[in-house]
C-alpha cells in the first residue's frame, strides 16, 4: 500500500497567503477545485516536484504546458545564466533574437515572419489585430470550447456545464465567462461547433465580413478531442475559398505535437499560428508567426518585454534540445506506454476510461473509451466527477493531475519508472474508488 501524503504546511502558508493574495494563489489556474487548498510547492527538478512539507510528486501538470523539458532543465538553465551575466531586459535586439527568429521561420511551416508577445493571451490578442488589418474585416469565428486567453473577446464559450447552456448547435451561444467582461467584447465573434466543417462553409458562405477561423488544431483545453481525419484540410480548403485567413492557436500544441506544431502533424499549413507555453520552458515568452504579407500588413508588437533577451536564451536552448535525434519517439513510447496501462485498468476494474497520446500531450478522462466529436459530445459522456475524485486521490499520492479537463503533460525528462510509478498509484486509487 502506498501512504496518503501529509500537507499540513501547505495548508498553513495557504492560510495565511489568502490573508493577502486574492483567491490565495497567482493564477485562477492554481485554485483546486476538488480540495479546500492547493499544495504549496518548494522545487522541481525534472518531472517531479517536492511540496514544502517534503513530499515528491510526478507532475502531469508541467507548469500548465510550459515544462516540456521538465523543471529546471540543464540546458535551460545554463542559456538563461549566461544571458544574466549581460543583462536582463535592453530594449534593444539582439543576435540571439535574430537566431530564434531564424530558426522559428525554420521549423514552423507557415512562419515567414515573426513577432512577439509574452503570454498566450497577448500573441491571440495580436493574431486577432493582423487578421483584421490585413483582410479589412471585423469578425472572427471561434469554437465552443475552445480557450485563446483570458482577454474580453477571446474568453467567450471557452467552458459549459450542461449541452443545453450551449443553445443552438449551428449557431451556439456566446457565454461571457467572468465578471466584468464588456457587454459587447463579443460582438464580432462568431462561434460556432468544432469538427463539422459543412457548418464552416455555410457561416463563410453567408458573411463577407469574416477576417478569420482560430481553432486550436488540436481541441486540447476543454475536451481534449482530436480533429477528424480530414477535418484539419477542409478548414483550411473553404478559408482559402472565401479569402478568409486560418489561424492556429498552438500554443499547447507548439513543439508539443512536433517541434514545428500540429501543423507539421497533420500537414495543414494555417496563415497565421500563435506560440507560447514550452516556447521557453517556463519562461513567459510568445510568438506570432504567419505569412510575410499578412506579418507586414502595417500591425506592430508593443510591449516593454517582449522579445525579453532571458526568454529568447531559454527557446533557443528549448529547440535545441527538441531537434535532438529521437526526442518525439520517445514520447510517443512513453505516451504509449501510459495508455495501455489506462486501458487494462479500465478493463481490471469495468470503468471507463479514455486515453490518448500526440507527442507529448497526454489525454486522460473517464465515461467514455472511444474518441469523442465535438465538445458537445464530450460534454454529455465526460465523468467530470469521478474525474475529479481520480485526480484528488492521485495527489495524495503524489501523482499531479490537470484538474477537469484531462489533458495532462510529458517531459523529455520523464522515466519508465515515473510511468510505472504512476500506473501503481492509479492502481491503487481506482481500487479505492470501486471499494
Amino acid at each position: 500500500m502506498i501512504k496518503k501524503y501529509c500537507t499540513d504546511k501547505s495548508r498553513e502558508i495557504f492560510e495565511e497567503t489568502r490573508q493577502y493574495l486574492v483567491d490565495g494563489v497567482g493564477s485562477s489556474f492554481h485554485i483546486s477545485p476538488y480540495r479546500e487548498y492547493p499544495v504549496v510547492m518548494e522545487s522541481g527538478k525534472g518531472m517531479h516536484l517536492t511540496d514544502v512539507d517534503g513530499n515528491d510528486y510526478i507532475d502531469y501538470i508541467l507548469g500548465f504546458g510550459p515544462m516540456l523539458l521538465g523543471h529546471c532543465n540543464p540546458a535551460v538553465n545554463a542559456a538563461v545564466e549566461a544571458q544574466l551575466q549581460k543583462g536582463t531586459h535592453f530594449s534593444a535586439p539582439t543576435r540571439a533574437l535574430r537566431d530564434l527568429s531564424k530558426k522559428l521561420c525554420e521549423i514552423v511551416p507557415c512562419a515567414e515572419s515573426v513577432m512577439y508577445q509574452n503570454s498566450g493571451t497577448e500573441a491571440v490578442m495580436n493574431a486577432f489585430r493582423l487578421a483584421r488589418a490585413y483582410t479589412g474585416k471585423q469578425k472572427i469565428v471561434k469554437f465552443e470550447g475552445q480557450y485563446h486567453g483570458w482577454s474580453d473577446e477571446e474568453k467567450v464559450t471557452i467552458d459549459a456545464s450542461t449541452v443545453e447552456e450551449l443553445g443552438s448547435f449551428e449557431r451556439p451561444n456566446k457565454i461571457m465567462n467572468t465578471p466584468g467582461q464588456k457587454k459587447n467584447s463579443a460582438d464580432e465573434i462568431i462561434v460556432l461547433p468544432w469538427n463539422h466543417s459543412d457548418i464552416i462553409e455555410k457561416t463563410l458562405a453567408a458573411d463577407n465580413d469574416i477576417a478569420a477561423v482560430i481553432m486550436e488544431p488540436i481541441m486540447c483545453d476543454s475536451g481534449p478531442i482530436l480533429p477528424k481525419p480530414t477535418y484539419l484540410k477542409e478548414v483550411r480548403e473553404i478559408t482559402k475559398k472565401y479569402g478568409v485567413l486560418l489561424i492556429f492557436d498552438e500554443v499547447i500544441t507548439g513543439f508539443r505535437a512536433a517541434l514545428g506544431g500540429a501543423q507539421e502533424k497533420y500537414g495543414v499549413v494555417p496563415d497565421i499560428a500563435t506560440f507560447a507555453k514550452a516556447i521557453a520552458n517556463g519562461f513567459p515568452f510568445a510568438a506570432i508567426v504567419g505569412r510575410k504579407e499578412i506579418m507586414h500588413c502595417g500591425v506592430h508588437a508593443s510591449g516593454t518585454f517582449n522579445a525579453n533577451p532571458l526568454g529568447t536564451a531559454a527557446a533557443l536552448a528549448v529547440i535545441d534540445e527538441l531537434s535532438k535525434p529521437g526526442v518525439y519517439d520517445e514520447f510517443d513510447r512513453k505516451g504509449e506506454m501510459l495508455c495501455k496501462g489506462f486501458q487494462e485498468l479500465g478493463k481490471k476494474y469495468n470503468e471507463k476510461i479514455y486515453s490518448r497520446h500526440v507527442g507529448s500531450i497526454f489525454i486522460l478522462f473517464f465515461g467514455f473509451e472511444e474518441d469523442t466529436e465535438d465538445f458537445r459530445d464530450w460534454l454529455s459522456k465526460a465523468d467530470v466527477k469521478k474525474y475529479g475524485t481520480f485526480c484528488k486521490k492521485c495527489e495524495e499520492y503524489g501523482i499531479r493531475w490537470t484538474s477537469k479537463r484531462g489533458r495532462e503533460y510529458l517531459c523529455t525528462a520523464m522515466t519508465d519508472d515515473d510511468v510505472r510509478r504512476t500506473l501503481e498509484v492509479a492502481d491503487q486509487v481506482l481500487a479505492e474508488m470501486n471499494s
